[in-house]
């Protein structure tokens, strides 16, 4: 079901008796009662430390949470000039209907900055809000993307896909393309809501990359904000990700599909401003589950090769064929293949007449591959090292972009 606005009747009653706030800061929550109150905690000592002599509104919009994340975050007491409102959106299931909400909250109360955090957070600290709003609030730039100090296995999706996609295709080197924690512009935020995207994929896992696209494209001011440390929940490469990994490709490939005349003569990248002291707070460690990456590569093979074996030329079809070979701990992949097959994929999306969402799915155990490959060949590394190998594959998407260009417009 379509509808006309993501806000339910209490939250629109209650935000015609606030005035004209200067700041909002939205978060987006889902079943995080073990994390929202620190986040909302977190947000209102940002807000009075750093912009006291502002209006504020600290904004929960949930999706139906069915543990006590609503009950913890009305719970947590703010400053007395700054509002709170707890509500329900409505819309697909997902943080883009979550967003909708906000950036509706925000355009009626023509809030100068409007912030966005992840309920899950562990780490953020009140200079987050500082360093987030500030860039903004300064006039200086219109659209502020988070830049994190993360574990090399985490976020996995942004260090072996997005950020590579996104610096090859739009020559913006944003580290962190889908990093959760933004700061938009009043400007930004009305073009957003003019957008007719809210019930697609950009109204469940797509909105992040969908946030920085836009901004890229349509020339807004960037900067990313040093934000430190990120601690979150923690979600397994070869599970929950498997899900948000179709969902962000597929709106990945959708903009493609949109914005081919920008991305298709663009050539190199260069940096994007990156702004405040960099904390010497170091990231925590996890385990990855690599025997489990390896045999979901392999059974997705077993169901999928055939099809696979249309999309992928004849050398690199063989390539992965030689990888269901190959055991957990001596699984590596070639660079240059993972380069060209997510190129195909890419293509092949362009020219698909049949169900495009099942395409992305076809090429799911390959990415649970690439990161089997990416935590043995990082493994005694340090993160900075690791860091270097991602830049470098980065660096390789862009050398191989006419590969992409070339199946793009033929579709051979």
């Amino acid at each position: 079901m379509k509808f006309s606005t993501a806000l339910r009747r209490y939250p629109r009653r209650r935000i015609e008796k606030i005035d004209d706030v200067d700041l909002v800061v939205g978060i987006p929550c889902y079943n995080n009662d073990g994390t929202i109150g620190h986040v909302v905690k977190t947000v209102g000592q940002g807000l009075s430390t750093y912009f006291p002599k502002e209006r504020s509104l600290i904004i929960v919009c949930d999706g139906g949470s069915t543990d006590d994340s609503r009950e913890e975050a009305i719970a947590i007491p703010v400053e007395p000039y700054i509002e709170k409102l707890i509500t329900i959106y409505r819309g697909v299931p997902g943080k883009g209907s979550a967003l909708r909400a906000i950036f509706e909250v925000s355009e009626y109360l023509n809030a100068r900055v409007c912030a966005v955090c992840d309920s899950d957070l562990r780490s953020i600290t009140p200079e987050w809000i500082k360093n987030l709003i500030g860039p903004i609030e300064q006039e200086e730039y219109q659209v502020v993307t988070p830049y994190y100090r993360r574990f090399k296995f985490d976020g996995t999706i942004t260090n072996n896909v997005v950020y590579c996609l996104t610096r090859a295709l739009y020559g913006r080197r944003v580290r962190q393309p889908i990093g959760g924690d933004f700061a938009f512009s009043r400007k930004f935020i009305k073009t957003c809501m003019q957008e007719d995207v809210w019930d697609t994929d950009v109204g469940r896992f797509g909105i992040d990359i969908w946030l920085t696209t836009t901004a890229i494209v349509k020339d807004f001011r960037m900067c990313q904000a040093r934000l430190g440390v990120k601690v979150h929940d923690v979600k397994d490469p070869g599970e929950v990700l498997g899900a948000m990994f179709r969902q962000v490709v597929s709106t990945l490939f959708n903009l493609m599909e949109e914005h081919y005349d920008y991305w298709k003569d663009v050539k190199n990248s260069r940096d994007v401003e990156t702004i405040g002291e960099e904390p010497k707070a170091e990231p925590q460690s996890f385990p990855v589950n690599k025997e489990a990456l390896v045999e979901n590569f392999k059974t997705g093979f077993n169901n999928f090769g055939p099809l696979w074996k249309t999309i992928l030329t004849k050398k690199d079809f063989a390539e992965v064929q030689k990888l269901t070979s190959l055991g957990a701990d001596n699984f590596f992949m070639d660079e240059d293949l993972w380069v060209r097959v997510l190129y195909d994929f890419a293509a092949t999306f362009h020219h698909w007449k049949k169900d495009r969402y099942k395409l992305v799915m076809l090429m799911t155990p390959i990415y649970f591959a690439r990161v089997a490959h990416f935590v043995n060949f990082t493994e005694k590394m340090s993160d900075e090292e690791a860091e270097k190998v991602i830049q470098g594959t980065a660096r390789r998407f862009e050398l191989e972009k006419g590969y992409l260009l070339k199946r793009w417009e033929s579709g051979e």
